[in-house]
């Protein structure tokens, strides 16, 4: 089993010619903006709006104490375990649960369930549940650390985390290493708790990769806390509006839209026979690989700067502020994408790694019998299906992007402005969505 195989097909999984796909998904999204120029034309995303309550009883179980202290104390157990396993189980990848557990259910399934539920990591985090036992024997508040949070810092912290992520995956020697993979667990945990010491929940609220991440994509949850924390159903764009941004921001998310993109190109034969021949060459192929994945963060990150920046009628100051304040309107494309690019991953590849738990530490066990298991190939069984929900993914994405900015530049820009301030995002929007299409489907 090769996990960082992503399950993703070509062209030929589409139920209609590529070319008709990526024209199609263009026009849709200027023709959304030009109806949502005409037809919106006052700021409606409200994250304080009541929403429709849902029953009091439903959030006095999932808020229960009983309840969070088992579901904490199953994670550092489940934790704990994949540790171990790591340390002493099979070194061989496909016979280890490790990198799947990593690959598959942290990186994709934890954000997939935020999308559902709303911000899942700050449930599961073992961190924070240890974290939360030790001030509770210590008497101290969770929210109180050793040292106050330096504002300057931003979520640059959560930008770097994610990058080491996507390093390991994307442009690591052996990135299916179950030791490399276990190294890379273990470092997040010790630090994701030594920040929690020193700061306090605001590190994982800004500097955790994992609930960063988990936290940005469950804004576009309906699901969402009304007055006095109660359970609403809201729209998942007024969820968006209320995401706090500060430094660092378009870091996170250029990191998680640029690697995605980069990890779809890297399939391209035309660039593994470059990173081959440049292996042959005496150029360490890890390196070529590592300058190209900065490369997609960078475009990415570099071109949201300059066109979130591309507006009439404010000061210098205020427009050099306009990216970070812009910057969570990525985040339904990066939910695209996700869904798009890591679909199959998640549901086939996932059953691999449940499998494998049948003998996880190598001892000829058979757990549960599910070595004699095997895997339902519910998607790549049906290509058309899969093309369909692929293509819906990105545009959908692509189109909440596009209406989420468009409702925070009527916030942020001056009346004569509000339009043509935005026709550089929408450019690079529509850009993003044919690269996006091509190197999901042409890859």
């Amino acid at each position: 089993m090769t996990l960082l195989a992503h399950g993703l097909g070509g062209a030929a999984d589409l139920p209609i010619p590529l070319t008709y796909a990526l024209i199609g998904a263009a026009w849709a999204l200027t023709f959304s903006f030009a109806v949502i120029a005409f037809a919106w034309r006052e700021p409606r995303l409200d994250p304080e709006s009541p929403g429709i309550a849902l029953p009091s009883g439903l959030r006095s179980v999932v808020d229960a104490p009983t309840l969070r202290a088992v579901v904490a104390a199953v994670s550092v157990v489940a934790f704990g375990t994949v540790l171990a396993i790591g340390v002493v189980g099979p070194a061989d990848p496909a016979r280890s649960p490790v990198p799947g557990v990593v690959y598959v259910f942290l990186w994709v399934g934890v954000p997939v369930a935020s999308l559902a539920v709303g911000p899942v990591w700050k449930v599961l985090s073992p961190a924070r549940a240890v974290h939360r036992a030790l001030c509770a024997a210590c008497g101290r508040r969770p929210e109180t650390g050793l040292l106050r949070y330096p504002e300057s810092w931003g979520r640059w912290p959560a930008a770097l985390g994610l990058l080491t992520f996507v390093w390991l995956e994307l442009a690591a020697p052996d990135p299916g290493s179950v030791t490399a993979v276990t190294l890379w667990l273990t470092g997040y945990l010790v630090v994701a708790g030594a920040g929690l010491i020193v700061f306090g929940t605001t590190w994982a609220e800004r500097a955790d990769p994992l609930e960063v991440y988990s936290s940005l994509l469950g804004r576009l949850s309906p699901v969402g806390r009304g007055a006095g924390g109660a359970l609403v159903l809201r729209s998942p764009l007024a969820n968006l509006a209320g995401t706090p941004v500060g430094a660092g921001s378009v870091a996170v998310a250029a990191t998680l839209l640029g690697s995605t993109a980069f990890d779809s190109f890297s399939l391209f034969p035309g660039w593994r026979g470059l990173v081959s021949g440049a292996g042959d060459a005496g150029l360490p192929a890890t390196l070529v690989s590592t300058l190209g994945l900065l490369v997609f963060i960078g475009v990415v990150g570099v071109g949201f700067r300059f066109a979130a920046a591309a507006a009439g009628g404010l000061s210098s100051a205020d427009r050099r502020l306009l990216p970070r304040r812009l910057s969570y309107t990525l985040t339904p494309i990066v939910a695209g994408y996700v869904t798009a690019h890591y679909l199959t991953f998640l549901v086939e590849k996932g059953q691999a790694t449940v499998i494998l738990f049948a003998d996880p530490f190598g001892a000829g066990w058979n757990l549960l019998g599910l070595a004699d298991r095997d895997i339902a190939y519910v998607l790549s069984a049906h290509p058309a299906l899969l093309g369909t929900i692929k293509v819906l993914a990105v545009v959908t994405g692509h189109i909440l992007g596009v209406a989420a900015a468009h409702d925070r530049c009527l916030r942020l820009l001056p009346p004569a402005h509000r339009l043509t301030g935005q026709l550089a995002l929408m450019l690079l929007m529509v850009g993003f969505t044919f690269t996006g299409l091509y190197l999901l489907f042409d890859a």
